[in-house]
């Protein structure tokens, strides 16, 4: 058999695998796939992830919180959890996913990265896409999966952001900030096909400011970028969550009355009214078709 037929024969081979997976799937509930990101450090983006996961499961939802900065996670931290063990584990083959699985508060399951990692901060690509066709394989009864990424426009940001349903871009009304975020939302509208954002405002006095702040972004995208930018809120800078911070509690747990908490509880509400998908784009479609949608026999 020639090159070409070979090539041909395993793209075959993939694509029954697939189906396969997508069958096997059916029976499963939609699940929502967000990925929470920021164009720069230090805007609280991880803040949002843990404690929208917390204010979800108040709801009565069910989230699981994949720690995505894989060489620096810090989700763990911010509840005062200790894993015994993290995805590094997953990665060498150490262990299972389901074994580094750990629990959190209002039983919110966390998928935690590793800290001071160097080799987690680089995967490959193919690495990459084992760690969420693993997450696909879980025995999990969840109906969101929030994928807290590192900042900035890394390789991993590029490649999770594809996979999801749903961008959730976070910043704070800082210069840094704001063209920091232009600039991921650029790189994933122009570079991987991303098109669709929504945007919160975070660490603003007020609504007003946080409006004020998603009006600059979205004037400079309308202008040059071939995007839709939707606001979901804006989460006010408040004492209690830096005291829930020292204290190692989810705020929306800790004080729940607090203006950041009722914010985030809003928040929670909003997301739990986005539709679900029924279909995936980007290069990791297959895996996460597992994790969206129940599908239909699909014909081969």
């Amino acid at each position: 058999m020639n090159k070409s037929g070979l090539n041909v024969l395993v793209q075959d081979e993939n694509r029954l695998d697939q189906a396969e997976g997508l069958r096997r799937m059916r029976a499963r509930k939609s699940i929502k796939v967000i990925a929470i990101a920021s164009g720069k450090g230090g805007v609280g983006k991880t803040n949002v992830a843990v404690n929208l996961a917390v204010a979800l499961a108040q709801q009565g939802a069910k989230p699981l919180l994949f720690d995505a900065d894989l060489g620096l996670g810090n989700v763990d931290v911010l509840l005062g959890l200790s894993p015994r063990y993290n995805l590094s584990h997953v990665i060498s083959g150490e262990k299972s996913m389901e074994e580094v699985l750990i629990t959190g508060p209002w039983n919110i399951r966390i998928l935690p990265a590793a800290s001071g990692v160097a080799q987690m901060a680089n995967l490959d690509t193919q690495s990459q896409a084992n760690l969420i066709q693993g997450i696909g394989d879980l025995s999990l009864d969840m109906d969101y999966l929030l994928i807290d990424l590192p900042a900035g426009i890394a390789g991993d940001v590029l490649t999770f952001s594809q996979a999801a349903q749903e961008v959730l871009v976070v910043l704070s009304n800082e210069p840094a900030s704001i063209t920091d975020a232009y600039a991921l939302i650029k790189v994933l509208s122009r570079n991987h096909g991303v098109r669709r954002f929504k945007v919160l405002p975070n660490m603003v006095r007020d609504q007003r400011e946080g409006d004020a702040l998603f009006q600059r972004i979205a004037k400079v995208a309308d202008g040059y970028l071939d995007v839709t930018l939707e606001q979901v809120g804006s989460i006010p800078l408040d004492p209690a969550l830096r005291a829930a911070v020292r204290s190692q509690k989810a705020v929306v747990e800790m004080y729940p009355d607090a203006p950041v908490s009722r914010a985030l509880q809003d928040l929670a509400a909003v997301v739990e009214r986005w539709p679900h998908a029924f279909n995936a784009s980007g290069h990791m479609a297959f895996f996460m078709e597992r994790l969206l949608m129940k599908t239909p026999e699909i014909s081969i």
